[in-house]
């Protein structure tokens, strides 16, 4: 699958956003290691503390299909926007240093980068292996 596939998914997953508070529509779209493909968007609520991330969305969807190993990530936003702090550390709890986030805009612009430049020294399982 190629990044143009992963962008067209991330958009179409960003019309789907439920965001009346902040007005951002994020999408999401990452494909497995197998070559399946998940796809989510920012759901806000009320309280805040309860809004999840597209992202976030996207990995929960692959995980509970037991799609664990991310190899490649894009997420959109009209402005580009990065993947928050709270996205990157669920990232790492399935993802590898190689995995390939893509952060693209409404313009076409996309930024291409290794996990491990997104969020060095993260925190991940192997720091709980006894």
């Amino acid at each position: 699958m190629n990044n143009k596939q992963l962008r067209d998914a991330a958009i179409e997953a960003s019309k789907n956003a439920y965001s009346p508070y902040s007005k951002a529509q994020v999408g999401c779209a990452l494909l497995t290691s197998d070559g399946s493909l998940f796809a989510g968007c920012n759901i806000e609520n009320a309280s805040y503390g309860g809004t999840i991330c597209a992202e976030r969305v996207a990995i929960m969807k692959a995980v509970s299909d037991k799609k664990m190993k991310l190899k490649k990530l894009y997420v959109y936003t009209k402005e580009g926007w990065p993947p928050c702090g709270l996205c990157r550390q669920v990232m790492s709890e399935f993802a590898d240093s190689n995995l390939e986030v893509i952060i693209g805009d409404e313009s076409g612009k996309e930024t291409v980068m290794k996990f491990a430049d997104l969020m060095p020294l993260s925190f991940t399982p192997d720091h709980l292996k006894i």
